[in-house]
Protein backbone atom coordinates (compact mmCIF):
# COMPACT_ATOMS: atom_id res chain seq x y z
CA UNK A 1 0.00 0.00 0.00
CA UNK A 2 1.43 3.21 -0.45
CA UNK A 3 1.31 6.10 0.79
CA UNK A 4 -1.45 7.95 -1.21
CA UNK A 5 -4.00 5.47 -1.03
CA UNK A 6 -3.25 4.88 2.97
CA UNK A 7 -4.02 9.02 3.06
CA UNK A 8 -6.63 8.59 1.06
CA UNK A 9 -8.34 5.94 3.19
CA UNK A 10 -7.40 7.05 6.67
CA UNK A 11 -8.98 11.02 5.67
CA UNK A 12 -12.40 9.22 3.88
CA UNK A 13 -13.28 8.49 8.17
CA UNK A 14 -15.90 10.49 9.13
CA UNK A 15 -14.32 13.92 11.06
CA UNK A 16 -11.12 12.68 9.97
CA UNK A 17 -8.31 15.41 10.17
CA UNK A 18 -4.77 15.55 9.55
CA UNK A 19 -1.91 16.74 11.22
CA UNK A 20 1.92 16.55 11.74
CA UNK A 21 2.18 17.66 15.71
CA UNK A 22 5.54 15.91 16.76
CA UNK A 23 7.72 16.32 13.48
CA UNK A 24 7.64 16.45 9.54
CA UNK A 25 7.50 12.52 9.65
CA UNK A 26 5.04 11.42 11.41
CA UNK A 27 1.55 11.90 9.76
CA UNK A 28 -1.31 11.89 12.85
CA UNK A 29 -4.73 11.20 11.79
CA UNK A 30 -7.41 12.21 14.62
CA UNK A 31 -11.20 12.60 14.88
CA UNK A 32 -12.66 14.50 17.97
CA UNK A 33 -9.04 15.68 18.93
CA UNK A 34 -7.55 12.14 19.53
CA UNK A 35 -5.38 10.20 17.16
CA UNK A 36 -6.67 6.92 15.29
CA UNK A 37 -3.38 6.55 13.32
CA UNK A 38 0.20 7.33 12.67
CA UNK A 39 1.99 7.02 9.51
CA UNK A 40 5.88 7.16 9.77
CA UNK A 41 6.01 8.57 5.77
CA UNK A 42 9.69 8.39 5.55
CA UNK A 43 10.07 5.16 5.98
CA UNK A 44 9.97 2.24 3.47
CA UNK A 45 8.12 0.17 3.87
CA UNK A 46 5.35 2.44 5.27
CA UNK A 47 4.98 1.79 9.44
CA UNK A 48 1.25 2.39 10.63
CA UNK A 49 0.10 2.45 14.41
CA UNK A 50 -2.87 1.84 14.84
CA UNK A 51 -4.97 1.52 18.49
CA UNK A 52 -6.62 -1.61 18.97
CA UNK A 53 -8.48 -4.20 21.39
CA UNK A 54 -5.32 -5.68 23.92
CA UNK A 55 -6.52 -9.57 23.32
CA UNK A 56 -6.97 -8.51 19.44
CA UNK A 57 -3.59 -6.50 19.36
CA UNK A 58 -2.30 -9.92 20.46
CA UNK A 59 -3.35 -12.51 18.05
CA UNK A 60 -2.74 -10.23 15.07
CA UNK A 61 1.26 -10.01 16.33
CA UNK A 62 0.90 -13.51 16.79
CA UNK A 63 -0.67 -14.52 12.88
CA UNK A 64 1.00 -11.67 11.11
CA UNK A 65 5.03 -10.91 11.78
CA UNK A 66 4.46 -7.63 10.02
CA UNK A 67 2.55 -6.64 13.06
CA UNK A 68 4.30 -6.00 16.38
CA UNK A 69 3.60 -3.80 19.44
CA UNK A 70 3.44 -0.03 18.77
CA UNK A 71 6.93 1.89 18.36
CA UNK A 72 6.76 4.89 20.85
CA UNK A 73 3.19 3.81 21.96
CA UNK A 74 1.52 2.40 24.37
CA UNK A 75 2.23 -0.98 23.81
CA UNK A 76 -0.91 -3.09 25.26
CA UNK A 77 -3.30 -0.74 23.10
CA UNK A 78 -1.00 0.11 19.60
CA UNK A 79 0.12 -1.86 17.10
CA UNK A 80 2.60 -0.99 14.56
CA UNK A 81 1.54 -2.40 10.99
CA UNK A 82 4.91 -2.73 8.52
CA UNK A 83 3.27 -2.13 4.89
CA UNK A 84 5.80 -4.62 3.46
CA UNK A 85 2.61 -6.59 1.44
CA UNK A 86 2.30 -9.15 3.45
CA UNK A 87 -0.72 -8.11 4.89
CA UNK A 88 -3.98 -8.60 2.73
CA UNK A 89 -5.46 -4.77 1.98
CA UNK A 90 -8.40 -5.62 3.15
CA UNK A 91 -7.13 -6.73 6.43
CA UNK A 92 -5.60 -3.28 6.79
CA UNK A 93 -8.31 -1.73 6.11
CA UNK A 94 -10.35 -3.56 8.90
CA UNK A 95 -7.49 -2.70 11.41
CA UNK A 96 -8.04 0.82 10.71
CA UNK A 97 -11.68 0.82 11.45
CA UNK A 98 -11.25 -0.73 14.39
CA UNK A 99 -8.66 2.21 15.66
CA UNK A 100 -11.37 4.68 14.48
CA UNK A 101 -14.19 2.82 15.91
CA UNK A 102 -12.33 2.72 19.22
CA UNK A 103 -11.15 6.17 19.53
CA UNK A 104 -14.61 7.37 18.60
CA UNK A 105 -16.29 5.11 21.24
CA UNK A 106 -14.03 6.95 23.46
CA UNK A 107 -14.79 10.61 23.18
CA UNK A 108 -17.78 12.27 24.71
CA UNK A 109 -20.98 12.54 23.01
CA UNK A 110 -20.52 16.08 22.00
CA UNK A 111 -17.35 15.12 20.18
CA UNK A 112 -18.17 12.59 18.34
CA UNK A 113 -19.28 12.85 14.52
CA UNK A 114 -22.27 13.81 13.26
CA UNK A 115 -24.41 10.67 12.61
CA UNK A 116 -21.87 8.20 14.01
CA UNK A 117 -22.68 5.48 17.16
CA UNK A 118 -20.40 3.41 18.10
Amino acid sequence: MDLTTLRSYLMSKGAAEEDFPFDLITLVAKVGGKMFALVRINTNPLQLNLKCDPLKAEILREVYPAIIPGYHMNKRHWNTVVLDGSIDTVEIYAMIDDSYDLVVKGLPKSKRPFGISV
